[in-house]
């Protein structure tokens, strides 16, 4: 029997593995801290703007998220003709990936990198080219040695999910210095929101002057929207163009729409939520190191916690934490078969995990 084929290469795709949930219990309270969530949840004025859509839930949406554009551009300085919104950063990445890659052609990640592009990359039919990092962290030597004639492509986390490390600026400006002028740089900046380090910056400088770099970002971490699928896009005024003629013409709904307008202009709750992460990611950072166990030093909200090859495996780690209710992210599929990667949760559940992580390894 003859059936439909997919497309050559599609079914060499590693497909996507998010962090496993919570399985509730009689009498056994659970904490996930394994997606990266916000403990704190949405702003109170986002739920707010998201109610008040609900009478009007049988209109489209307004197409270009213009309210959305132009409360992005206060907030950042940006001319809002120069940003695109979408489903979800992730929209955005796979809409590049159909904008600017082929069959035949290259795009470069990390070894550690974020696993949805190797899946925009090969979906399209191009290869993803994978540059060897150094400590966990992008080694941007490695990635210009990884150019080819082919390259059209380059995706680079900063902060990097699932290290929690990141690039200097002038690190980033010397990549992009040293990649030929057609290759587009992705800057994705995901949990930019939390990064406290001077010799930071997000990527919007490089956009604003030059032609061939753009910077997206998300309402997922510190906004706390996750559930409505919500990111944006700043890049030059070709490359929107470019995108919009075959992103979808209603593709941010307007309850989304709204409670991200409104999520972005309660700078307390984010300044309340980045104060907390950078507390407790200090703190969890000093404690699970006093267990023996190295943490990679993170910049996001979460931690890269390494476990031994052999005696106290991250897999007998992860099968004790998880029968005490606390919910970690396990990364074989990230290359990282040894580690776990803990979200900066609740005070109660930090000070959980750290108690659970010293009997663990007291053998109890």
């Amino acid at each position: 029997m003859s059936r439909p084929v997919p497309n050559p290469g599609i079914l060499d795709i590693a497909p996507y593995t998010p962090g496993k949930s919570p399985v509730a219990e009689p009498g056994r309270k659970v904490f996930k801290l394994s997606a990266n969530e916000t403990p704190f949840g949405p702003s109170p004025k986002a739920i707010e703007a998201f109610k008040n859509v609900a009478a009007h839930l049988e209109d489209y949406p307004e197409g270009t998220s213009r309210v959305l554009r132009e409360a992005i551009g206060r907030s950042f300085g940006l001319d809002p003709n120069r940003i695109i919104c979408g489903a979800g950063s992730d929209e955005i990445l796979n809409l590049l990936a159909h904008t600017y890659l082929s069959h035949g052609d290259e795009a470069i990640s990390t070894t550690h990198g974020f696993l949805v592009y190797p899946i925009a990359t090969m979906a399209v039919g191009a290869k993803n080219v994978v540059a060897a990092e150094k400590d966990f962290t992008c080694d941007v030597d490695a990635i210009l040695k990884a150019v080819t004639p082919k390259t059209k492509l380059v995706w680079l986390a900063n902060p990097n999910n699932p290290t929690g490390t990141y690039v200097p600026f002038d690190e980033v400006k010397r990549l992009r210095a040293g990649l030929p002028s057609h290759v587009l740089l992705v800057l994705d900046a995901a949990y930019s929101d939390y990064v406290s380090r001077n010799d930071y910056e997000m990527g919007i400088e490089l956009v604003a002057t030059t032609e061939n770099t753009v910077v997206t970002h998300t309402f997922s971490k510190i906004h706390g929207l996750a559930a409505l699928r919500i990111g944006w896009m700043f890049g030059p005024e070709h490359v929107i163009d470019a995108v919009n003629r075959i992103r979808g013409p209603f593709n941010v709904s307007t309850p989304a729409m709204y409670a991200a307008v409104a999520a972005i202009e309660d700078t307390a709750h984010q300044a309340m939520s980045k104060q907390f992460t950078e507390t407790w990611r200090n703190w969890l950072t000093e404690e699970i190191g006093k267990l023996g166990l190295k943490v990679t030093p993170s910049v996001a909200n979460f931690v890269l916690i390494h476990f031994p090859e052999k005696g106290k495996t991250s897999d007998e780690a992860d099968a004790y934490l998880t029968k005490r209710g606390l919910v970690l992210r396990a990364l074989k599929n990230y290359g990282l078969p040894h580690s776990l990667r803990m979200t900066i949760g609740t005070e109660e559940a930090n000070r959980l995990v750290v108690d659970a992580l010293r009997d663990f390894m007291a053998g109890k």
